[in-house]
């Protein structure tokens, strides 16, 4: 079986690098000496993201799609790892745009697949996430957890991948690390909760619709805290194909998300009127209860550094321009 480990001075390919999590890990990986490439078409992607590696000569930027087969595969020549992040990450316009999961997510991931058939790249790191279980009964879930019916394209599409990463890793002899993420949060989101209460209370602060009853639960970790997971597994767990649950073991409440940025926000609580949608879903496709065993992880001496709350704070705390990234 082929060592997990990273060894010093490997080529590690980056699908969507310049994203929120992808630009974070290549900072991660840099920083630890390695050769990083980075492949992104810029759609949901900042060029922002990677210019600060710009001239770095362990670093790479190729442009392309993940759907463009011969471009990816030159791309991926020499590498030793690739880290597949790229996908689209806006669930709600995927369940109107119904080809949009398809295409960048289950699609470019066979297409990811095959470029690695056809370079001899061996291991596959693959960002699944939690909207693979759908509505769980029982919390908290287990990666073994059964049948999957996800309740979203999104969901749907990751949950495909996963699969095709099973067979490939089976028929061709890859190597695969799937992490079925909780809500990763952090500087540079573009989306989600946290983005969207600070984006409505920038616009009026007097006043903050919340999707939903506002009684949705889930679990959210901190951007370091998810790449140093996803190192520890792929560096101590050395199966040929293996799923992973990430995230905290605890998980927080939308009502209190709004208390935290409206408290961080430096906003008078008594003067922010907070109403709701109203209904269990915050939209179509949303899952409002989700709760991670962890114990697999914990097993290889891996757990979440921060609660969902103290998460919660630093990122809006990063994304206020209060607070920077110490880098690990």
């Amino acid at each position: 079986m082929m060592g997990a480990a990273m060894q010093s001075s490997e080529h590690h390919l980056v699908t969507g690098g310049a994203g929120f999590i992808g630009s974070h890990l290549v900072e991660h990986l840099l920083r630890r000496g390695h050769t990083v490439s980075v492949y992104d078409n810029f759609v949901s992607g900042k060029r922002a993201h990677v210019e600060p590696f710009r001239g770095h000569p362990r670093f790479t930027l190729v442009e392309g799609d993940i759907l463009a087969l011969p471009r990816l595969t030159e791309a991926m020549r020499g590498a030793d790892v690739v880290w597949h992040l790229a996908a689209n990450t806006d669930i709600p316009t995927g369940n109107i745009q119904v080809t949009l999961d398809l295409e960048n997510c289950t699609i470019g991931t066979h297409r990811t697949l095959e470029a690695m058939r056809a370079t001899g790249v061996r291991r596959i790191i693959f960002a699944s996430s939690a909207a693979v279980y759908g509505d769980v009964e029982q919390l908290p879930v287990t990666e073994s957890a059964g049948p999957l019916l996800p309740i979203s394209l999104y969901g749907a599409a990751k949950l495909a991948c996963e699969t095709l990463i099973s067979a490939y890793c089976h028929l061709f002899g890859l190597q695969g690390w799937m992490f079925r993420f909780g809500n990763v949060i952090g500087a540079r989101m573009g989306h989600g909760v946290i983005h969207d209460f600070i984006q409505k209370l920038r616009r009026d602060p007097t006043e903050l619709e919340v999707l939903g009853d506002g009684k949705q639960r889930k679990p959210y970790l901190l951007v370091e805290d998810c790449l140093g997971g996803m190192e520890a597994a792929f560096r101590q767990s050395d199966g040929w194909c293996d799923v992973f649950n990430l995230g905290p073991e605890d998980a927080v409440g939308v009502d209190e998300i709004a208390r935290i940025v409206i408290a961080e926000m430096d906003l008078d609580p008594s003067r922010v009127r907070v109403h709701h949608t109203g209904g269990a879903r915050g939209w179509p496709g949303d899952a409002p209860r989700m709760g991670f065993d962890v114990s697999k992880m914990r097993h290889l001496g891996w757990r979440a550094g921060r609660s969902s709350a103290e998460a919660i704070r630093i990122a809006s705390r990063r994304l206020l321009g209060k607070e920077a990234l110490v880098p690990s």
